[in-house]
């Protein structure tokens, strides 16, 4: 988590270095949707799929102790990836200017010359993310968290190097090598890591091998949700490219800071726990999965319900902070603001989804999250619609609909994977939830009624009101007895 904290506060400098230079401007927009296709290909065919789908299997057999096996394994989904991903990635590459004109024909000509060429370069580090998506899942298996986490923090470092020192010169076609150095810098810092385990590559595609047969029947339909996830972001682009100059960059922006405490804690977590439970499955300790399961649920709600208050009644302070410089001003600060608050409200959503999805992988069903990402998309489109028309028609950002849409789809993804997962594990909650569930939410109110009465004037009382509330709600916390912070108490005694 320290380092998930690490590679966001770079992530969100990098946003800052970004806006500082290039603002809501046309040529980012650009940039943004020339993100859109490298970016869906790669967590379609490779991504979370990957992950969710390999680490059971390859788990399974380091709990034999079947080395051999495992690094068989392991070699055959690193060729199987890079040659499926090196062809996807070629075709798309010739047919870029079909696929640009088919999809933004609502950006102007010079626009998308430019989407075309950026997306070319954006493609070869599709294929290094594909590589560098195995590494990390063999590292997370091994229980080794070090390198994985220190993979983005190197990413991060690249597109702000290619944003600083080639952006001046080559604009957003700077930045865009900065992303292939940044996805190239990903994969080696992971390296040393599988010399650290003797990793014994092999030259094989393993087709015939039951285990890539488990790997690629697990993988399937968790490829199929995440091209439904995928979808909605592409739709979503698409649907900001016909509103005002700048809606898809401020939806960027929005959701770039509401994916800040979702990263430090959801993905953290989610990253950490994903193999435990698939070595408590194997071990066939059911019980112990459930009150590991339980006790994350409830440590996360206690960081990100005051995460969503914070953002939604704070968020004007926190954007304007953060990149309220150079291109980036006061309009752009109140576009960016409206998409934030309305992200914001599925903070919650989103993280719960990134615990219970790695719970039904652990249990090798990815059938069940998958149907419920599919109808989640659906919902996602149709409401996306819907919104965006009417905010438009009440007068109102018409791009906030599209944020949403967004959160609303995912609130009703969370409640049903919890529905589901609860027969599945025999339960999902610890004894006293609903009491620490209630002394969460006091705790919230009151940090919200501080915010609420603080002026947000200048920068130095916006980053007060931030410490303040913050500070608030941990005391709230720990005069209503709330066990998670009083073991954090202790622990930081110790």
């Amino acid at each position: 988590m320290a380092l998930f904290i690490v590679s966001r506060a770079l992530g969100l400098f990098r946003e800052m270095v970004i806006a500082y230079q290039f603002g809501t401007t046309a040529e980012m927009d650009a940039y943004l949707a020339a993100f859109r296709v490298p970016d869906f290909l790669f967590y379609a065919v490779s991504g979370g799929a990957l992950g969710s789908a390999f680490i059971p299997v390859f788990t399974g057999h380091l709990t034999r102790q079947d080395m051999l096996g495992a690094w068989r394994l392991a070699s055959a989904v690193i060729n199987t990836v890079l040659l499926v991903l090196g062809l996807l990635c070629l075709v798309m590459a010739i047919f870029a200017p079909t696929v640009v004109s088919y999809l933004y024909s609502d950006l102007t000509t010079t626009q998308q010359l430019l989407t075309i060429e950026l997306m070319r370069w954006m493609l070869i580090s599709t294929m290094i993310f594909g590589v560098s998506g195995v590494v990390m899942g063999i590292l997370n298996a091994h229980q080794h968290f070090l390198l994985p986490a220190l993979a983005p923090v190197i990413y991060n470092l690249g597109i702000i190097f290619g944003a600083v020192f080639l952006g001046e010169t080559w604009g957003v076609k700077g930045l865009t090598i900065g992303v292939v150095l940044g996805a190239l810098g990903h994969l080696l810092i992971q390296i040393p890591g599988l010399v650290r385990y003797q990793m014994k590559y092999q030259p094989v595609f393993g087709w015939h091998d039951e285990n890539l047969h488990e790997v690629i029947g697990l993988m399937l339909p968790r490829m199929v949700g995440i091209a439904a996830v995928q979808v909605n972001f592409m739709v979503n682009a698409i649907l900001a490219t016909q509103l005002t100059t700048g809606s898809l960059t401020a939806l960027n922006y929005g959701w770039i800071v509401m994916l800040l405490p979702q990263g430090i804690i959801a993905q953290s977590v989610a990253t950490a726990l994903f193999p435990t439970l698939s070595t408590l499955v194997s071990q066939g300790k059911r019980s112990e999965m459930r009150y590991i399961f339980g006790t994350t649920l409830q440590s996360m709600l206690f960081l990100t319900l005051p995460a969503t208050a914070g953002l939604v009644i704070w968020g004007r302070p926190i954007i304007r902070l953060l990149f309220e410089r150079g291109e980036f001003d006061a309009t752009s600060t109140e576009a960016t603001v409206w998409a934030l608050a309305f992200f914001s409200v599925g903070l919650i959503g989103h993280a719960v989804v990134e615990i219970a999805t790695r719970a039904f992988y652990a249990l090798k069903n990815t059938r069940t999250p998958v149907m419920i990402a599919i109808v989640t998309m659906i919902i996602n489109v149709i409401l996306s619609i819907i919104l965006m028309r009417g905010f438009a028609m009440w007068s109102y950002p018409a791009h906030a609909g599209l944020a949403l849409a967004n959160s609303v789809a995912v609130m009703l993804e969370m409640v049903v994977l919890l529905w589901l997962l609860h027969p599945e594990m025999g339960g999902l909650v610890r004894t006293g939830f609903g009491s620490a569930l209630a002394k969460m939410s006091l705790a919230t109110g009151g940090m919200a009624v501080t915010l609420l009465l603080l002026p947000a004037t200048t920068w130095w009382l916006d980053i007060w009101g931030i410490i303040l509330g913050g500070g608030v709600y941990f005391l709230l916390a720990y005069l209503l007895g709330l066990q998670e912070i009083r073991v954090l108490v202790r622990k930081i005694a110790r």
